[in-house]
């Protein structure tokens, strides 16, 4: 594996002791920071849901109780049948009317209706599948003509935007995330013939645009060494 603190040999030039062991400790860090973080993090995200979803247990179904162990994880493992049996009835024609009728009593009231009506819309946004996920990522000129920048798109543009959009051919609608966060961005409407797809993975895509360019698909080639499928010659 390579690292940002690989040794570089030098003709004729050792590196002191004080160099190799800074180099090797700082190898280490990258190594370990990523790891050490992603299992405190999902440590961390674990105990928040079991002092949320434990407390509501009664005492005698606790394992704990029986074992003398806490369990660290149970409350997700609870949370998990918990949502998989409510989404499983959900699914059903009772469910279905039973969530209709509380949605009916939500709409009548002012300020839990913005509420729930706000958490639905992240919630299906985040967690919809097939349709609502991007296509594929693309390049596109922007702010203006002979700057480029990287997409995503999301769908054909339709209805009213479609129609009073003065072009004659399709429209794209075209996510351009920003960087280093690329879950906010500009939602913009492109005409198809000045997008040119890549064949990168919406993934690749989304590594190059949080790590600012610095990490590109097959570990650091450069992309304009590779032409998009299906698009004209042109230089980028």
């Amino acid at each position: 594996m390579n690292t940002p603190f690989d040794e570089e040999p030098q003709r004729g030039k050792r590196p002191g002791l004080f160099h190799s062991l800074r180099s090797s400790f700082l190898t280490g860090v990258v190594v370990i920071l990523p790891v050490g973080l992603t299992i405190w993090l999902l440590w961390t995200l674990i105990g928040w849901v079991d002092s949320v979803v434990l407390p509501l247990i009664p005492n005698r179904f606790r394992p704990e109780q029986y074992i003398g162990i806490n369990l660290h994880g149970l409350g997700v493992i609870i949370f998990l049948i918990f949502t998989i049996t409510v989404g499983w009835v959900a699914k059903g024609l009772i469910g279905a009317s039973l969530i209709r009728i509380a949605e009916s009593l939500v709409d009548r009231m002012p300020v839990v209706r913005s509420i729930y009506s706000g958490v639905k819309q992240i919630a299906e946004t985040v967690f919809a599948q097939s349709e609502r996920s991007f296509e594929k990522a693309c390049l596109i000129q922007y702010p203006r003509k002979g700057i480029w920048a990287i997409g995503f798109i999301s769908t054909e543009a339709r209805g009213e935007v479609l129609k009073k959009a003065e072009t004659g051919g399709d429209l794209l609608s075209i996510f351009l995330p920003t960087t280093p966060n690329p879950t906010s961005g500009f939602l913009l409407f492109l005409p198809r013939e000045d997008v040119i797809e890549l064949d990168m993975t919406i993934e690749e895509a989304a590594k190059l645009v949080i790590s600012a360019g610095l990490v590109y698909p097959g570990q650091g080639e450069a992309s304009g060494k590779r032409k998009p499928t299906g698009s004209p010659d042109r230089d980028v």
